[in-house]
């Protein structure tokens, strides 16, 4: 990694992590809530997401707490995931997935900052922290609306 990419990395993460997007609950009886939490590191994540008829992800939010990588990735996820058709937000999982776990060559545009993310793969405990949202969204996509709490683990 050039030292220009990293300093952009950092300050990205940080700035998520700090001040993360879509934070807060989501009210709403119509919404999958899922729990999921990363026991190596104390990261804890509660995720809200509410399907529109058609399916896509209408509105998503997240709580929790952890580590500035758990907290920048969900945050990061929320905004790539509103709006999107089901379809495209499960090509994104897959693609996340592939990014920060296996080696390659380009990172999918898609993923916009996202990608910035790839580097966590080089160290195999935060790639648990990044993927926890993921994970959560997971569940989520197999959840039904006003279901009770779904775990991760």
């Amino acid at each position: 990694m050039n030292t220009e990419f990293e300093e952009l990395y950092q300050q990205i993460i940080l700035d998520h992590s700090k001040r993360p997007r879509n934070f807060g609950p989501l009210e709403d009886p119509a919404a999958v809530h899922v729990e999921g939490d990363n026991p190596s590191c104390g990261d804890e994540i509660q995720l809200h997401v509410k399907f529109g008829a058609a399916g896509e992800i209408e509105d998503i939010k997240f709580t929790g707490v952890g580590c500035a990588i758990s907290q920048a990735s969900a945050s990061l996820m929320t905004l790539k995931l509103k709006g999107k058709p089901r379809s495209e937000a499960e090509g994104m999982l897959k693609a996340f997935s592939d990014l920060i776990t296996k080696e390659e060559e380009e990172a999918p545009r898609m993923l916009g900052d996202l990608r910035l993310l790839r580097g966590v793969r080089r160290f195999p405990q935060r790639v648990k922290c990044a993927m926890l949202a993921w994970r959560a969204f997971e569940q989520a996509l197999m959840g039904s609306p006003g279901a009770e709490t779904i775990s991760t683990e």
